[in-house]
């Protein structure tokens, strides 16, 4: 379980950070990788695999859910613009 927590940390960082629009999936995974670590850190062989991987999640959960929110403000604001712009118009 601990190394399936580093895995989905990892994932989850790497759609934070490139996966436009995807951001939600990232959420999902972190969150997912976050119960495994803690499910994981029962191990004693595998405590500091299951940290590193909860570490990972919890910031790729953090950074998903932080880019996802910001990608969405950028697209209320902009349809908010275009709005305005063709009710100007017309």
């Amino acid at each position: 379980m601990a190394v399936a927590s580093l895995v989905l940390g990892i994932i989850s960082i790497v759609l934070a950070i490139f996966g436009a629009g995807y951001q939600w999936i990232g959420v999902l995974l972190g969150v997912a990788g976050i119960v495994l670590g803690v499910l994981g850190k029962k191990d004693p062989a595998q405590a500091g695999l299951a940290k590193a991987g909860m570490i990972c999640s919890i910031i790729g959960t953090a950074l998903s859910l932080l880019l996802f929110i910001a990608c969405a403000a950028c697209l209320m604001g902009t349809a908010g613009a275009l709005n305005s712009a063709l009710n100007s118009m017309y």
